[in-house]
């Protein structure tokens, strides 16, 4: 039986989004993920890294093989101490969108992802966490 993939990375450079990117593809690929699906995780997870890079200045991903009830997935978790999000709601509403980036952010993350949650302290951080399960062939 092997081993489920786990590997925590520091992000804080575009290096490493791209790193966090080109690891969750990877990953759903050799998982068997379609392309769609893949594509949805790995966006995603972009998207978000991006916005502790750009947002916090350092954080961290987690990025996670998980199983559930025969499933396979893929579960990705942003951590940094940046300065929170003090208007979560307007931010999950959509339409933020900052240099760089193809202006997804949360909201978009949260709609390519099956399961998504996000805790933010004002002045002491973010930890936002997506989950992305491989579609039955």
């Amino acid at each position: 039986m092997s081993v489920p993939f786990s590997e925590k990375m520091i992000v804080a450079s575009e290096d490493d989004v791209m790193l966090a990117r080109r690891t969750v593809r990877l990953l759903a690929e050799s998982l068997g993920f379609d392309p769609f699906t893949a594509a949805a995780i790995t966006t995603a997870t972009s998207e978000l890294c991006r916005n502790v890079w750009v947002h916090a200045e350092k954080g961290t991903a987690l990025v996670e093989q998980i199983g559930s009830n025969g499933r396979t997935g893929i579960r990705v978790e942003l951590r940094d101490e940046g300065p929170g999000i003090a208007e979560i709601d307007r931010v999950l509403s959509g339409g933020q969108r900052h240099g760089g980036s193809l202006g997804l952010g949360l909201s978009g993350s949260r709609r390519l992802a099956d399961e998504f949650r996000i805790e933010t302290v004002v002045g002491r951080g973010t930890v936002v966490t997506v989950v992305k399960w491989k579609r039955p062939t």
